[in-house]
């Protein structure tokens, strides 16, 4: 499942540098030394990487919760659902119904204290910013959060969330460098496929859920485990 988070993040970054290449193309690094521009911006991920790390801890503790009460495939199955209807459903229609708007007081929060970094350029503000920048709201982001409580425990989820960041990083350095590179068909392309791949993150954890007994793909219960051993016993 890790592997499908860093894929989600390289192909979700297309909508991220959307999303965040404002705040990206605004960093204040040094233009006029190529090593420190390059350690500002990888202090700027590492922060994004932050909060990514520990949204997955906190909502990975909640789909521990689940699991703790016997959940955890039935929580699978569903958030899988969701996925694949997130997916599908015309993004006009969500435009409709704004899901952010209980969080738009703490949002503006957020906004307003990156502007006040995006004019700073000490040490720290690019930490700030990527930490910042983290906590923005964003339609792939939801997508990985769900992917974190479907994981079953705060470790899992923390690097759930981890490994999308990571995925994240090649396209927002690009992003970074070379602004221009990122227009055309290809974007538009990407785009179309990142749907498609989310449907097909969503269809694993149905089938995980559904525990048919596949390795690694879909395990069968550990109740069922359990139960089948001390049968043979009997």
């Amino acid at each position: 499942m890790l592997l499908s988070a860093l894929v989600l993040g390289l192909l979700g970054s297309f909508h991220c540098v959307g999303m965040c290449g404002p705040i990206a193309f605004m960093l204040p690094v040094d233009r006029t030394n190529s090593l420190k521009k390059l350690s500002q911006i990888a202090i700027y991920h590492f922060g994004r990487l932050l909060a990514y790390s520990i949204i997955g801890l906190i909502f990975g503790l909640v789909g521990k919760g689940l699991y703790i009460f016997g959940m955890q495939q039935q929580l699978s199955i569903v958030i899988g659902v969701l996925m694949i209807l997130v997916a599908l459903i015309p993004y006009q229609t969500f435009n409709k119904y704004n899901f952010s708007k209980p969080m738009y007081k703490l949002i503006s929060k957020v906004k307003s204290a990156l502007g006040k970094e995006l004019q700073k350029k000490t040490p720290d503000t690019f930490l700030t910013i990527g930490f910042l920048n983290g906590f923005l709201p964003c339609g792939l982001v939801y997508m990985a959060v769900f992917a974190a409580i479907a994981s079953g425990t705060a470790l899992q989820g923390s690097l759930y969330m981890l490994a999308f960041g990571l995925g994240t990083i090649p396209l927002m350095t690009i992003a970074i460098y070379f602004s221009q590179f990122l227009k055309g068909s290809i974007r538009q392309h990407i785009q179309k496929a990142i749907p498609v791949f989310i449907v097909l993150i969503g269809a694993l954890f149905i089938l995980r859920g559904l525990g048919l007994g596949i390795p690694y793909l879909s395990p069968a219960p550990i109740y069922d485990v359990a139960n089948a051993a001390m049968d043979c016993d009997v």
